[in-house]
């Protein structure tokens, strides 16, 4: 068989359809969440974050995981002109881009998330909170308009973590209010939930800390929670990653042993989906040959969507040909090319993706900038 038609019959995974939960998807294609910070300063979604939304729908993304939404008015907020999704102004602007989406074809879920120690940018609070008073590694973003390192926060009391729960709930009705097609838990890359699943961050001696049975508790609470307050329906996901924004090469301490109780815990909750996302998802876990996504995939038995450096066609179409995830999610590949999917499928050209377009701040005004630089004059 000639070895060009075979990679495109390989390559047609990837534009197979499929299901996860409730969402009919027409490809195995995504787009990653990506902090843009281009909200008002009051946290609505503007229309120029529409246009930047329906683009991706309009070149043939089956779903986009939008950016971290901040889930209440206390201490969730991690980033200045980030979106939220805690009152009715922000979830009226956030119905409007979601029936830009759908309307293109394309399935999107909020993604919800708590900064917690990591915030460097909140207008409710000079402070932040976390699972224990741990100064955190690293340096603030600088694209993200942070400067220097982050702060110690104050430890999360029972009440305080009460709050939590309640926000992460609240946001998710006003999502699906919205008009979501679901939701998205974010579990990963250091902010709060994640900073109750890692031990040096967290060092709590209650029902929250200590074994990893009991730093996943925050996480499963706040899973079942939500799933009892949006209903059966609305698809409901978690992204779960090793490193993280201020600590890129974290490992887990025990590896697969963490793995196993991390995934298939997940796998006993009412989640619809995982996803990971590590720098290259294909790469050995813990020094083995599975992937993060593959040993999700097989522990927790439920729809894996995979991220992490997939944007080139060949390694996005091993992991779905492999079964190693369900979907492959894009984030630098969808920003250099919105219509990516359609390129692809009609053997277009591909572009480098321009790290300029995130510099010197990530929002979608330099972005274009950026771009109109580059036009012949």
């Amino acid at each position: 068989m000639d070895r060009d038609f075979a990679g495109s019959r390989r390559r047609a995974a990837l534009f197979e359809p499929t299901r996860i939960g409730s969402m009919e998807l027409r490809n195995r294609l995504a787009v990653a969440p990506m902090t843009r910070v281009s909200a008002s300063a009051e946290g609505v979604a503007t229309a120029h974050m529409g246009r930047y939304y329906a683009a991706f729908a309009e070149g043939g993304f089956a779903l986009l995981v939008s950016e971290g939404i901040y889930t209440d008015r206390a201490f969730s907020q991690g980033y200045l002109f980030q979106p939220g999704l805690t009152d009715d102004a922000q979830q009226v602007a956030w119905a409007g881009i979601v029936g830009q989406v759908q309307a293109r074809g394309a399935k999107i879920v909020a993604q919800l998330m708590h900064a917690g120690a990591l915030s460097q940018g909140n207008r409710f609070r000079d402070h932040a909170r976390g699972p224990s008073p741990v100064k955190p590694k690293g340096q603030q973003m600088r694209f993200y308009r942070g400067q220097g390192e982050y702060a110690t926060p104050a430890q999360l009391d029972e009440a305080g973590i009460d709050e939590v729960v309640d926000g992460f709930v609240a946001a998710a009705a006003r999502a699906v209010a919205a008009g979501f097609d679901g939701v998205e838990i974010h579990g990963a890359n250091g902010y709060l939930i994640d900073q109750f699943l890692t031990r040096y961050s967290n060092r709590r001696d209650d029902a929250y800390g200590g074994s990893t049975a009991n730093r996943i508790r925050l996480l499963e609470r706040i899973m079942v929670a939500v799933r009892r307050r949006i209903g059966a329906a609305p698809v409901l996901g978690v992204r779960i990653s090793q490193g993280k924004v201020n600590d890129f090469t974290h490992r887990w301490e025990d590896g697969l042993e963490d793995a196993r109780a991390l995934f298939e815990h997940l796998g006993a909750l009412p989640v619809d989906y995982v996803h990971t996302t590590e720098f290259e998802a294909w790469q050995p876990a813990f020094g083995q040959d599975a992937s993060l996504a593959a040993l999700a995939a097989e522990m927790a038995r439920v729809p894996v969507i995979a991220n992490g450096s997939l944007h080139a066609p060949e390694r996005a179409t091993e992991m779905v040909a492999s079964h190693h995830a369900s979907l492959v999610s894009l984030g630098r590949g969808a920003l250099a090319h919105a219509d990516w999917p359609r390129r692809v499928a009609e053997g277009g050209s591909l572009s480098e993706f321009d790290p300029s377009i995130l510099s010197p701040i990530a929002d979608l005004a330099n972005a274009e900038r950026t771009l109109a630089a580059r036009l012949p004059r």
